[in-house]
């Protein structure tokens, strides 16, 4: 499974593995900024893509507007799950209203049903 995080404060793998995911079959790959986003989504091509959204220079807010356009006119194949993880909920709903397939507070991302499950 092919794992996609933007979040510049907290480690995703030290979050996932402290909440007890098996991260034997996960392929993982965090970017601490927004930078080059839609490049990278393209590139890694993942199966889930992790969002939070207050990230510089962009917040997942934008990036995800972005990439929404982006996978309109095909220029970028939507991963399987989006998943909006902030620490605030407002902001979890906001992405949520535009595409996020999930929205759960960053702390608590160990126990969504996605981990178990072979993608």
């Amino acid at each position: 499974m092919r794992v996609l995080a933007f979040e510049d404060s907290f480690d995703i793998e030290a979050l996932l593995s402290s909440g007890g995911v098996n991260l034997e079959h996960i392929n993982l790959l965090q970017k601490w900024t927004t930078d080059d986003a839609l490049e990278i989504i393209s590139d890694f091509s993942p199966d889930i893509l992790l969002f939070d959204y207050y990230i510089p220079p962009y917040t997942g807010l934008e990036v995800l507007k972005s990439l929404n356009l982006a996978i309109k006119a095909g220029r970028v194949l939507r991963p399987q799950f989006i998943v909006a993880m902030s620490s605030e909920a407002g902001a979890n709903r906001q992405m949520s209203q535009i595409g996020a397939d999930f929205a759960i507070i960053k702390f608590d991302l160990a126990t969504l049903p996605l981990w178990s499950t072979e993608v």
